[in-house]
């Protein structure tokens, strides 16, 4: 029978424990002591590091008749070190239920998820997006949601993975020439391929103007994107905004632009090969989140940026809404927009409102 007394281990280095939020993603809760795993049974047992073995070799004794022979003690070797002079991960200290190996977590956890390059952020959804996903970035005019895409397109592109970014309401040049001002050079990118501009502002425009033309063809719209993705072997793909994509300005066409919506999302997400984040601009004061009502269903995680006066100060936010399948309950983060890194995240709103409640900076 197999024993059921467990090794002892650490929590340190296991993909399932998330050291900036002491959380443990296989038992979703909150870890007290690392050197003390939660999933063992039994008491605790901290760690300790091996003792140097000190004892002295002797010559082989001699077997007497009904006299056992003290086996001698060998020393242990000391856990392999890493760069941090924290022990490394070992499956093996860890009992069968809790085996990554064996529930298939190890390897698909991380290799699920597209990081996105925002600082403190990847690590608040415990890795980033799920692959093949769609997202939604929401928020009123000049709170970032371009910056936050361009952001996400360059970490992938960095990464090997080609993006495809489809321009709506701004020309693709002046586009590139308001981010190579914001510290964002993409020349070498987009020449190597490793990222695409599709400018589809002119082409809209002609179609809205003929009036025998009320909708946009769906099936269209699909096959430019697909294409225009297959032409890079795109892996990360931005709609910046949607709802010029899909909307013609009459109010009669929103239960149209809703079925568009599903038929596009579905399609792109059928390819199983774009992680896609799509933007939605909110009008001033508004409690929406999209134009149509149908996006934040369809999305897999959905992010608020917002600006928001605090204690007289004004500080751009962050709302968490939605994270599907990432251990994150909805939260706030006050973030800043800087020059050629983008969009760095600062600290959870309430810790914010507490300092600054106290008069500290």
């Amino acid at each position: 029978m197999a024993s059921s007394v467990r090794k002892p281990g650490t929590c340190l280095n296991c993909p399932l424990y998330i050291a900036s939020r002491s959380y443990c993603l296989k038992l979703k809760t909150a870890v007290q002591d690392p050197y003390n795993p939660p999933c063992r049974f039994g008491e605790p047992i901290a760690y300790q590091a091996p003792v140097p073995n000190t004892v002295t070799q002797h010559a082989p004794q001699q077997a007497v008749a009904g006299t056992p022979v003290a086996q001698p003690v060998y020393p242990q070797a000391p856990p392999q070190q890493s760069a941090e002079g924290e022990p490394y991960y070992d499956p093996a200290m860890y009992a069968e239920d809790v085996s990554l190996s064996s529930h298939g977590l190890m390897t698909q956890r991380l290799d699920l998820l597209a990081p996105t390059g925002v600082p403190g952020l990847d690590e608040i959804l415990a890795g980033g997006f799920l692959r093949g996903k769609t997202y939604l970035v929401a928020g009123e005019a000049g709170c970032g949601k371009t910056i936050f895409s361009i952001q996400f397109l360059i970490h992938g592109a960095l990464r090997g993975e080609p993006g495809l970014y489809i321009a709506i309401d701004e020309p693709t040049n002046q586009l590139l020439r308001g981010l190579k001002l914001f510290g964002w050079d993409l020349g070498d990118l987009v020449s190597s391929r490793k990222l695409m501009f599709l400018d589809m502002r002119t082409h809209f425009s002609k179609i809205y103007m003929r009036e025998e033309r009320k909708h946009i063809e769906p099936r269209y719209i699909i096959e430019q994107i697909l294409n225009a993705a297959k032409r890079i072997s795109a892996k990360r793909l931005v709609i910046d905004p949607i709802a010029p994509l899909v909307y013609g300005g009459r109010e009669e066409d929103v239960l149209y632009a809703r079925e568009f919506l599903r038929e596009m999302v579905f399609a792109i997400e059928k390819t199983g090969e774009l992680t896609t984040i799509m933007t939605s601009e909110i009008p001033t004061g508004s409690t929406k989140l999209s134009r149509f009502g149908v996006e934040e269903f369809l999305a897999s995680g959905i992010i608020v940026l917002g600006i928001e006066e605090i204690y007289g100060n004004v500080e751009r936010v962050m709302y968490i809404r939605k994270a599907r399948w990432a251990p994150v309950k909805p939260s706030k983060y006050i973030f800043d927009i800087v020059s050629g890194k983008g969009i760095v995240i600062r600290e959870p709103l309430s810790e914010y409102i507490k300092r600054i409640s106290r008069g500290t900076k």
